[in-house]
């Protein structure tokens, strides 16, 4: 089902050419309103009226996170006070927040992306929502509550934490659709058995899961452990939070990215040059219907590629490829680049091995070392030390044939790694900075 027939059907060169027109309108009312742009622009030479086409994107400089920090907390708002009808801030856990606000039609038009989000993923009016991303600064809870009650669904706002609760809820309400983060949709159905219940047998259908990187093999640990169809869903708060993309339930095959209201590139993430559609590389995102706070070429940090491929649906905006990992977040472990989710699709491949793993960098000497602590199901842990030792060697060996690397697998018992009710933390990084 297509939510907004008249704009998910959109012709490419109308597409186009409304994306051209409000690029430009955004590029005048940034430099009018929000001094920091206007200093950019000056600097890089480039006025707002020069702006024509969308070619003449690439002339306007990157927006960074560490330029949100430096103009905290409203210093990159594009409306007075008076008009931000809501503000939602990051963590800040490694630094100042970034702090975003909205006015009443960027909520307005939120809710629209989330209503086309859900109705993309196979939600509809009926279906009874539980909703277990973060309520509060996060921008999660409330960005899929009211798209979710846009559609017709009946939402149950849980929020995160207390698993139990959320199991019973579940359970007795009838809840049809789950959003969560993809690792706690896999705590839940963990829990759910130490309870002694199967959560298959719940009502969920779908499950519309974001806010980390994670791999198709997840996926279909996911969709077994939990009987859902597991619906890849994206945002970030500097952008709009959830529903800046979705997958659709017809394809489960990249996310399309709303165009009419985000223009998408990818770039390299160490020269920043531009890149092709279908190479990978980290993506940068416009905003050109932002009121509160427009981003201009905002680094998201995030990796992926834009496939440009027509999609079985019948959308016309184009995909962006599962996010493999964060340029940020990628480690370079003696010269080779790593992403955890490369590791988590060798472990996801092996039989034995659960979901929960963690990657621990340290340095002996001037040399890194990484060790992979892999939790083994109950069956394996108990099987001979030699079975054992053959286990590590296959993940050392798959591991070192796909990056090049060495490193120590330490098989640890099960439920030892943390889990976690929001973002899973994958990486510990011991080495002197």
């Amino acid at each position: 089902m297509i939510w907004n027939d008249e704009f998910e059907r959109l012709p490419r060169e109308a597409l186009e050419s409304l994306q051209a027109k409000r690029l430009q309108q955004v590029a005048e009312r940034v430099y009018a309103t929000v001094p920091f742009y206007k200093q950019q622009f000056d600097k890089a030479g480039v006025k707002p009226e020069k702006i024509k086409s969308l070619d003449d994107l690439r002339r306007l400089p990157f927006t960074l996170k560490q330029d949100m920090r430096d103009n905290y907390p409203y210093g990159l708002f594009a409306k007075p006070l008076d008009q931000i009808v809501r503000i939602h801030a990051s963590s800040g856990t490694t630094g100042k927040p970034t702090v975003v606000g909205y006015t009443k039609r960027d909520i307005e038009n939120w809710t629209e992306l989330m209503a086309r989000s859900f109705t993309a993923a196979g939600a509809n009016r009926g279906d009874i929502l539980h909703n277990a991303y973060g309520y509060g600064l996060f921008t999660g809870g409330l960005g899929a509550h009211y798209g979710a009650e846009k559609i017709g669904a009946s939402v149950i706002p849980m929020s995160g934490g207390n698993t139990k609760k959320q199991l019973m809820i579940m359970q007795d309400f009838g809840s049809t659709v789950l959003t969560c983060t993809p690792s706690y949709s896999l705590y839940l159905a963990e829990a759910a058995a130490e309870e002694g219940l199967d959560i298959r047998k719940f009502k969920l259908r779908i499950g519309i899961l974001g806010a980390e990187p994670w791999s198709e093999k997840l996926r279909n640990e996911i969709e077994e452990k939990v009987g859902i169809k597991a619906i890849d869903i994206y945002g970030l708060s500097e952008i709009l939070g959830p529903g800046v993309g979705v997958e659709c339930i017809e394809a489960q095959s990249g996310l399309h990215i709303w165009e009419d209201h985000f223009i998408p590139e990818i770039i390299d993430p160490i020269s920043g040059e531009s890149l092709p559609d279908g190479e990978q590389g980290e993506l940068v995102i416009t905003t050109i219907t932002k009121e509160g706070i427009p981003m201009i070429r905002y680094r998201t940090r995030d990796i992926t590629r834009i496939i440009a491929e027509p999609c079985i649906c019948g959308r016309t905006h184009r995909r962006l490829e599962r996010m493999c990992g964060r340029s940020d977040d990628m480690l370079i472990i003696r010269g080779v680049n790593v992403y955890p989710s490369q590791i988590e699709s060798v472990l996801m491949d092996i039989e034995g091995v659960e979901p929960h793993y963690m990657l621990i960098v340290d340095r002996e000497g001037t040399l890194d070392t990484l060790e992979v602590q892999v939790e083994v199901n109950e069956q394996t842990f108990s099987d001979e030390i030699k079975v054992l030792q053959g286990l590590s060697r296959r993940i050392e060996k798959e591991i070192k044939d796909l990056l090049g690397i060495s490193c120590r697998i330490r098989l640890v018992e099960p439920k030892t790694i943390a889990r976690s009710e929001g973002k899973a933390q994958r990486v510990i990084d011991n080495r002197p900075k």
